[in-house]
C-alpha cells in the first residue's frame, strides 16, 4: 500500500510540531525515518496510524484518507511504538492471543505460532512480559504489530535495547518484510538506517530537510571533494606549495609533519584529481595515494539538523 502525506500540519497550542511536510511512500519501500529528539518523527507517525488527528492536511493510504475512513485504514496497519505499551502481568502468549482476538483473526492459533518464530520467541513464549529482558519485550511488541498480517508497518526505535546478535535477526525481519510491505522506520542508530531502508528522510524543527538515498544524500552534501594525498619524491614544504597553487585546490594542508601525506580540499564542483596526478608526472614524483574521503552519514544528520 502506498502513503501519501500531504501538506501535514501538528500544532499543541502555539507550537508547531509538524511544519506542512509533504512525502510518499511506495509499496515494498523501506524508508528510514530521522530526526532530533522533537524533530516532530513520533507525532508524523502517530499521525499516519491515526493515533492521532491532524491540526491541518491529510494522508491518504492508497488514495484513501485517514480522516475519512480510520477503522477500515487501521486494519492495514501494523504500528510499533516507541515507548512499546505492553501488558506486563500477562503471559507471552496470552497477550499474543488476545491482540489475535482484538484483531479477529481465523486461525489464531496458527498464527501466532508463525509468529512467535518469525520473531524468536519461541523460548520466552511462557513467560510473564515483565520478566523479559528489554530486547525480548521489543520483540513481543513487534510482534503485536505484525500479527495481523497488515501491508504497512510503522516502526518507532524498533532495534532498541537489544543486542548486537539481536538486532542482525530483527534488521533482516525487517528487510524481508519489506518485500511485500510499505515500511517507515524510526531509529538513531544511523548504520542502522544505512543497513536496511531503502531512502532516508530527516526531519528537523517539523519541516522534511533531505529526501534521497544514502548515496544520494552523501552526494548532495559533500560540495568539496576532499582527498588524502601521498607524494614522494620531493620536500613537504615543496610538494605542499604546488599543491596550494593548484586552479582546481582550494586549501592543501599536511596531515602530520613526519610524512608526505596531505589533505586536498577541491573548489566546490570541481575534482583535482587529474591536477594533482599531472603535477606528479611534471615533476618526477611518485603518487603512492590518491584517497576520496567519504561523507558519512552522521555528518550529513548534523549539518542538516544543527543550526
Amino acid at each position: 500500500m502506498k502513503i501519501e502525506v500531504r501538506d501535514l500540519t501538528k500544532r499543541y497550542g502555539p507550537q508547531l510540531a509538524i511544519d506542512h511536510i509533504n512525502f510518499t511512500v511506495n509499496k515494498g519501500e523501506i524508508v528510514g525515518f530521522l530526526g532530533p529528539n522533537g524533530a516532530g518523527k513520533t507525532t508524523t507517525m502517530k499521525i499516519i496510524t491515526n493515533f492521532m488527528a491532524p491540526t491541518e492536511g491529510d494522508v491518504l493510504i492508497d488514495g484513501e484518507s485517514v480522516r475519512e475512513n480510520p477503522n477500515e485504514i487501521k486494519k492495514h496497519i501494523g504500528y510499533l511504538p516507541e515507548n512499546n505499551p505492553l501488558y506486563e502481568d500477562m503471559a507471552v502468549l496470552d497477550y499474543l492471543h488476545y491482540v489475535a482476538k482484538l484483531m479477529e483473526i481465523p486461525d489464531e492459533t496458527t498464527r501466532i505460532k508463525e509468529i512467535i518464530s518469525q520473531v524468536g520467541l519461541f523460548d520466552e513464549k511462557h513467560k510473564k512480559i515483565g520478566e523479559l529482558s528489554k530486547g525480548y519485550k521489543q520483540r513481543v511488541g513487534l510482534a503485536q504489530a505484525i500479527i495481523h498480517d497488515p501491508d504497512i508497518l510503522i516502526l518507532d526505535e524498533p532495534t532498541s535495547g537489544l543486542d548486537p546478535n539481536q538486532i542482525v535477526e530483527i534488521r533482516k525481519l525487517i528487510r524481508e518484510l519489506g518485500k511485500e510491505k510499505t515500511v517507515i522506520l524510526s531509529t538513531h542508530i544511523l548504520p542502522e538506517v544505512e543497513a536496511i531502508t531503502d531512502r532516508i528522510l530527516i526531519i528537523n524543527k517539523g519541516k522534511i530537510v533531505a529526501d534521497g538515498t544514502a548515496e544520494m544524500l552523501k552526494q548532495q552534501a559533500s560540495e568539496n571533494e576532499i582527498l588524502i594525498v601521498e607524494i614522494e619524491g620531493g620536500t613537504p614544504v615543496e610538494i605542499l606549495n604546488k599543491l596550494s597553487e593548484l586552479p582546481t585546490v582550494a586549501k592543501a594542508e599536511p596531515v602530520n609533519r613526519e610524512n608526505n601525506k596531505f589533505e586536498v580540499t577541491s573548489r566546490p564542483g570541481l575534482s583535482s584529481k587529474k591536477e594533482i596526478f599531472t603535477l606528479c608526472v611534471n615533476n618526477n614524483w611518485y603518487l603512492t595515494q590518491l584517497t576520496p574521503i567519504e561523507r558519512k552519514l552522521e555528518d550529513i544528520f548534523r549539518q542538516l539538523t544543527i543550526n
